[in-house]
């Protein structure tokens, strides 16, 4: 991770004002980022409902608290931020119930693919991909030459997070990481962490803190990288000395690419594969499991039929795909790794890649 000194760096003027807004509710895409995905989509089960969870009031945080003084000082000194500045910004920030909920609302079941598949590949994603596509043709072959990662699927990763853009959240990006970090115990370390990373990414991008908007778990821009991803994957692809993932496609498209490359993308190498095997394997996988534990020449062996041009030794994945009317199997390689590197979940790096595929089918066809 890229961590610059930034001892001399004072905070924007704007820290200084007294500025509180409590933000609507938050957006309806996930929060899912390459460090803090949210939950697969689930749907009800017939279980009975939980007792509603209490939930503090909407107020600033009590900076008295031991938690919060603690972290305060903790920052100030770890990166010479005068402590005022950081009583200053953090005093302003609202605690928002509703992230909470949102948070602790339980996840009754793992949606089937089929299911969760519906969700991502409708008609007007793969359009306005497609329209995507031709509108920043120039800069995704640009990168895709530069990075090897084919640019269907940074299209698709935008697709998939914020809709090419369009939902990049609605909270405050302080008010999420505060609420969590010190309201949320289940993770309040991870998220307090993230806060620190906000804080030293604000300064170095020079962004208002106060008006940075993203997920209810602090996820932002259109790619929803959050902070400690924002500091270590984000490239100004624009060379324009910033970064900017909110409204430069220049440094968007760059960043995602520079993420999969980051994490071992392999260019021209396949993502997954259609495969036939006896309905009773699906029994036997797991789709929580994300690792290459077996190999090309492993699962022919396991009578697992599919066509591919990777060697024997190649590393692969055997994936649950169940469609609505029977079991369903595919395979996975290093690239679709890869993918679920940006989020922890098989069905998401799925429709990613059939999102991606759906694109450049439109896009080649839309060429003729």
């Amino acid at each position: 991770m890229t961590n610059p000194s930034i001892a001399a760096t004072r905070l924007p003027a704007a820290l200084l004002a007294c500025v509180a807004v409590a933000l609507a509710a938050s957006s309806t895409v996930s929060a899912q980022t390459p460090a803090a995905p949210a939950a697969t989509p689930v749907a009800p089960s017939a279980a009975p409902a939980p007792a509603p969870i209490p939930l503090p009031p909407q107020k600033p945080f009590d900076l008295k608290r031991t938690e919060i003084r603690g972290f305060i000082d903790e920052v100030s000194a770890r990166h010479g931020i005068p402590r005022a500045e950081l009583v200053a910004l953090l005093g302003q920030a609202v605690a928002q119930p509703k992230i909470i909920e949102a948070m602790t609302r339980p996840a009754e079941r793992i949606s089937p693919w089929w299911e969760y598949s519906a969700r991502f590949l409708t008609e007007q994603r793969i359009r306005e991909g497609a329209d995507f596509w031709a509108q920043h043709r120039e800069r995704l072959e640009k990168i895709e030459r530069e990075t090897g990662v084919a640019a269907p699927y940074v299209v698709a990763i935008i697709g998939v997070e914020t809709f090419y853009g369009r939902i990049k959240g609605s909270w405050r990006v302080l008010d999420a990481l505060m609420t969590l970090g010190f309201d949320y115990p289940p993770r309040a370390k991870f998220f307090r962490s993230e806060l620190e990373q906000f804080l030293l990414l604000a300064r170095e991008e020079k962004l208002d803190p106060l008006t940075a908007l993203g997920s209810y778990a602090g996820a932002m821009g259109a790619p929803q990288f959050i902070p400690s991803s924002y500091r270590r994957y984000a490239v100004d692809g624009g060379d324009d000395g910033s970064r900017n993932l909110f409204d430069d496609w220049d440094d968007v498209v760059a960043s995602v690419a520079n993420y999969f490359k980051v994490h071992g993308w392999q260019a021209g190498a396949p993502v997954l594969v259609e495969a036939q095997a006896d309905p009773s394997v699906m029994a036997t996988l797991d789709p929580r499991n994300l690792r290459l534990n077996d190999t090309v020449g492993s699962l022919r062996g396991r009578g697992i039929v599919f066509e591919t041009s990777e060697p024997a030794e190649a590393a692969a994945i055997l994936l649950p795909a169940e469609l609505q009317d029977r079991p369903n199997v595919r395979i996975g390689f290093r690239n679709f790794e890869v993918i679920t590197r940006y989020n922890r979940s098989i069905r998401y790096a799925m429709a990613v890649h059939d999102l991606a595929q759906a694109i450049s089918a439109r896009a080649t066809a839309a060429d003729r």
